[in-house]
């Protein structure tokens, strides 16, 4: 379990990075194009995918056993990742990743409505303090709030909803269709979006766009390995390690600056939404999960 828990921490790792190298273009090149780019190095990830299952076959990449939830992840990915770009692009790393940090609120919040979960006092509790948390960092009616971060919070919605859609499809859906739908939803919707205006990267931003895409492959290969070693309850948390990489690669890289209300804010956000995977794998197990899926 321990060597699942440190691919964990390496996964989430190459997910900053990916995320220091699109925020490096600065917006030089459009955040659609970014992420249909992105989801072209993407597809390096497949045959690692497919090579632990030789049951795969390279057409289980678009297909699945309940289609319409594929495509609720492929579109959720393609518009969550388009989001995010954009939200890199304009704020700085930490507050981009506190405002994603809020899928797990939003994951109770959209179980509540399309699982019909129950869910009790403490859990509303830490939706509340999440949501308290957003205020003091973005401080409305204090600062300007910007498309920034409007986009920041879209993603953690948009990643809340590729959660749900993998909760109701069940455990049988295949990996590399799970996969399949996070690239190839950013393929043909970003790719869609491009063509009015799109134009064609210099080499230094290759380069960038290559660093995004293939880290964030990297960070998915790992990820996959990290939750066949591990319970995916004890890999999940390691995701909160990205804020110590924001504030690092923020400070060192741009420059960034956090002040101490935004400090506060990012504490809150990161404590509710911790407390909100523990407590889901408390009251509501897996295999409690699929029973309300189906209904039993």
């Amino acid at each position: 379990m321990v060597k699942g828990i440190l691919l964990g921490f390496a996964s989430f790792a190459a997910y900053a990075i990916s995320d220091a190298f699109v925020k490096s273009l600065h917006g030089s090149v459009p955040p659609y194009e970014s992420v249909f780019f992105g989801a072209v190095f993407g597809l390096f990830a497949l045959p690692f995918i497919m090579s632990k299952n030789k049951g795969d076959r390279w057409r289980d990449v678009i297909t699945a056993q309940r289609p319409s939830l594929w495509w609720v992840r492929a579109v959720a990915g393609a518009f969550g990742s388009i989001a995010s770009v954009t939200a890199f692009t304009l704020l700085p790393m930490a507050e981009v990743f506190t405002m994603i940090f809020l899928m797990p609120i939003f994951v109770t919040i959209l179980s509540v409505i399309f699982l019909k979960e129950h869910v009790g006092w403490r859990r509303w509790s830490a939706v509340v303090v999440g949501f308290a948390g957003v205020l003091v960092v973005l401080r409305p009616g204090f600062r300007a709030l910007g498309v920034g971060d409007i986009a920041g919070l879209i993603c953690g919605l948009f990643a809340a909803a590729s959660v749900v859609a993998l909760r109701m499809a069940g455990p049988h859906e295949k990996r590399i269709s799970l996969y399949g739908a996070g690239v190839a939803g950013p393929l043909i919707i970003a790719g869609l979006l491009m063509l009015p205006h799109f134009r064609w990267p210099n080499l230094h931003e290759w380069f960038l766009l290559a660093g995004y895409g293939l880290l964030a492959a990297l960070a998915g290969v790992l990820l996959m390995y990290a939750t066949l070693i591990a319970p995916a309850n004890r890999v999940a948390p390691t995701q909160y390690s990205q804020m110590l990489w924001a504030i690092g690669l923020g400070y060192w890289l741009f420059g960034d600056k956090l002040d101490w209300p935004m400090l506060i804010g990012i504490v809150m956000i990161l404590g509710a939404g911790l407390f909100t995977l523990v407590r889901e794998e408390k009251v509501t197990p897996w295999w409690r999960r699929q029973k309300i899926v189906l209904g039993d």
